[in-house]
């Protein structure tokens, strides 16, 4: 069969030029495929709530569409700037100014509760902001479609997450020419279940959507992420794991699945790679030494781990239980520099730090609180500090294992590590992410695309592909080790994190190049050019079930 193709294809997101999560990793790498495909009829869509010159990821373009742009400032009053994503494909971007809708913001809710039963009545938090982004953003597609376009040819609206599902609403409701597909990373209440220490997949099928959104106060979200997933033209997810939560919580099965690929432009190439792979070491390296007062060579393992601050969700308990038993391992003959790289409450970079770091000093003693980049506003209270002075992982300079908590974001300018992300990754020997709640999984796939085998579990959808893709439970030989994981099991999951780092550690240079290598060959296999075909698979589904409503 013949896919349906769209003539015109926007995608709205929070995280459109606005870095904060694998949502933002989904857009920015498949970008360059669509525009591929659907040169400069691609439109990316998010919220202008930083100046533009602030802005690297935004490049204004002022001749572009610039008769619509100035009707729909001034006969509209849409605040809209036009440009591209600095990201590889330099798609165009639009950028709108939400504040503007806030004056109506109970009558909106109003019409929502009306038109779809959507139920805002208590929410709270960045619903507000969202919502009212959410909205904007189908008025700028809705302004396109009427005065680009003229009325004429398909349009499909891709809304990801529940932050923008109003708008996919609205649009359904008010522009029904519009094809409609709503893609959600993580059902929300699926991720509110699992973070407040209940056990999600041993009893699902128990789970009523509508019941734990009251129990755990998360009404308003539900509402709109279940009353957008139920009336959309094309209801996608990323992973069918997570396809699971939303045939239990949201009460609709996908249409499509759309795993999550990667763009192989982000990563260097040959020398590249390893000359930066060269330097990041040294920088880890260092930090390193300087907060512990050590004299960590090069022949240190680096393990990683990074993500959101979810720390149970993540995997990050598991991760320091698995560093804390790896101290009393006699088969570890090396030393091992644990890094978790996980964005918390941080505030202005260790000065004490950087002063060794800038006068290339080891040090002969270490530092006050020797685990920590950067100083946290809620030292007493944060969970990933209070877990280490609990197992007492304080960066003893007699130890074997060292644990360094960089909690900001590394965009390369944090003032200690001042490494990008990506050249972060590229430091690690080993990076491993034991999550309990993981819809797809960004930050192994992240990983082994820049040739870092990593650790992952059968709970993260990623997990599972890497399982179905090499036909049985992968190994590191694969490239990807993945552990069982089940609600119950946590100590035999940080016992198998630490025995796979063991045996990582062991290996000769032969056997982690052989390692290394698999890791690129299986990224190569999640590579957008792959998974492309089920975005239009998801047009295609759109645009045939909009024909079917506007019979």
């Amino acid at each position: 069969m013949k896919f349906l193709k769209p003539d015109y294809v926007f995608e709205v997101s929070w995280e459109v030029c606005h870095k904060m999560g694998g949502i933002y990793t989904v857009l920015s790498t498949h970008a360059k495929t669509l525009q591929n495909l659907f040169a400069d009829k691609v439109i990316f869509i998010g919220p202008d709530f930083a100046d533009v010159a602030s802005n690297e990821s935004f490049m204004e373009d002022e001749t572009l569409f610039c008769s619509w742009r100035k009707h729909a400032v001034e006969y509209e009053d849409l605040k809209v700037k036009v440009g591209r994503w600095n990201v590889p494909g330099s798609p165009i971007a639009l950028l709108v100014d939400f504040n503007p809708f806030f004056v109506r913001k109970n009558e909106w809710y109003g019409k929502m509760w009306e038109w779809y039963g959507v139920d805002s009545l208590h929410s709270y938090g960045d619903y507000d902001e969202a919502s009212m982004f959410s909205l904007a953003a189908a008025r700028v597609a809705e302004s396109f479609y009427l005065f680009e376009m003229k009325s004429k040819g398909d349009l499909v609206y891709q809304a990801h997450e529940w932050m923008t599902g109003m708008g996919a609403l609205y649009l359904q409701h008010q522009l029904p020419q519009v094809a409609t597909v709503f893609t959600t990373h993580a059902t929300s209440i699926g991720r509110s279940i699992a973070g407040n220490m209940k056990p999600l997949y041993d009893y699902m099928q128990g789970y009523n959507g509508d019941q734990m959104a009251r129990e755990l106060n998360m009404e308003a979200k539900h509402s709109i992420e279940k009353q957008t997933a139920l009336h959309v033209d094309c209801f996608t997810t990323v992973s069918e794991i997570t396809n699971r939560e939303c045939r239990q919580l949201l009460e609709r099965e996908a249409d499509v699945v759309l795993p999550n690929g990667f763009e192989a432009d982000f990563v260097p190439k040959g020398r590249l790679l390893g000359q930066k792979r060269k330097e990041a070491r040294a920088r880890m390296l260092a930090v390193a030494n300087a907060l512990i007062g050590t004299n960590l060579d090069d022949s240190t393992l680096i393990v990683g781990t990074s993500g959101r601050y979810e720390f149970k969700n993540k995997g990050q308990d598991v991760f320091l239980e698995a560093m804390s038993r790896l101290r009393g391992d006699d088969r570890l003959q090396r030393n091992v520099l644990a890094f978790m790289a996980v964005p918390a409450w941080s505030g202005d970079a260790r000065q004490d730090v950087k002063q060794r770091l800038d006068r290339g000093e080891l040090g002969s003693f270490p530092l006050e609180c020797p685990v920590l980049t950067h100083w946290l506003h809620n030292m007493d209270d944060d969970r990933a500090l209070g877990m280490m002075r609990y197992l007492n992982m304080m960066n003893q300079r007699d130890s074997r294992v060292w644990v360094v908590f960089v909690p900001c974001y590394l965009d390369g300018h944090d003032g200690v590590i001042n490494l990008s992300y990506y050249d972060w990754i590229e430091g690690c020997d080993l990076c491993v992410f034991p999550s309990y709640y993981e819809p797809w999984g960004y930050t192994p796939l992240e990983s082994i695309a820049f040739k870092v085998p990593a650790v992952t579990t059968d709970l993260a959808g990623f997990g599972r592909w890497v399982n179905d893709t090499c036909g049985h439970e992968a190994e590191l030989a694969d490239g990807v080790k993945v552990i069982h994981r089940t609600d119950g099991n946590y100590w035999q999951v940080a016992e198998d994190v630490k025995n796979v780092t063991v045996q990582f550690a062991g290996f000769n240079e032969v056997q982690v190049t052989e390692v290394r290598k698999a890791s690129a060959a299986l990224a190569e296999k999640a590579l957008w050019k792959h998974f492309i075909k089920y975005y239009l698979e998801a047009y295609d589904c759109a645009l045939r079930h909009r024909d079917e409503r506007t019979k």
